[in-house]
């Protein structure tokens, strides 16, 4: 079933959306982006943030997210398209620009509510079960090893180095995922957050352990 909004513009942008995701396979599809605008919903309703801007924001996160490859303008493109206004989109193209995770040493403050519910929903599905799926889905479609022992995890200094990496999938956790957990914004995201650590952490633990064949 297409998605379904009760604001015309919110499914009209989640449609255009649905459509030109639904076929990604590296775990940046429709439905992680279905997740993210799920949790962004229940984030914003706890913290009091505006939850449509939320809403359109969460959808349109990776519309132009530099690994998916499309040009600058497509966002604002497609929420014009949508109807929204132009000040409605601004706001939601200044959070898509800064949602992503840039490298462990690169800043990435969110000066917005809205922004800081987004990031930390999109932070959320990167995490526990679905971002242990997520890591390896990643690395399988970019042709990445599922794990180095030589390897050691690095702390990026720059967004071009964190972007030019090409580390085995298990590093991606060294070198993201478990930094995500002290990144949450929100007090309702790092309750949530805490739970998918945890999980993460004993995945990679049983990992390494089977690898050895200590399991």
């Amino acid at each position: 079933m297409p998605f379904e909004h009760p604001d015309p513009q919110v499914q009209a942008f989640g449609r255009r959306v649905e459509a030109e995701f639904s076929d990604e396979a590296s775990g940046h599809d429709w439905w992680h982006v279905w997740r993210v605008w799920r949790l962004a919903r229940r984030i914003a309703a706890a913290e009091g943030a505006e939850v449509r801007t939320c809403e359109l924001a969460a959808l349109g996160h990776d519309v132009e997210d530099h690994k998916l490859g499309r040009p600058a303008g497509t966002l604002a493109a497609w929420l014009a398209e949508a109807g929204v206004d132009e000040a409605t989109a601004a706001r939601v193209v200044e959070i898509a620009q800064r949602v992503s995770f840039k490298g462990a040493g690169v800043p990435d403050a969110m000066p917005t509510l809205e922004g800081r519910v987004v990031q930390d929903a999109d932070r959320l599905d990167a995490i526990g079960a679905i971002g242990v799926a997520r890591a390896f889905a990643y690395g399988g479609a970019r042709g990445r090893l599922l794990y180095d022992p030589h390897e050691a995890p690095e702390r990026h200094a720059s967004f071009e180095a964190y972007r030019k990496t090409n580390s085995s999938s298990l590093m991606h956790f060294y070198e993201k995922l478990f930094l995500l957990k002290d990144r949450m914004h929100t007090p309702t995201a790092r309750a949530l957050a805490a739970e998918r650590h945890a999980f993460m952490e004993a995945y990679v633990q049983r990992f390494l352990d089977e690898w050895e064949g200590y399991a």
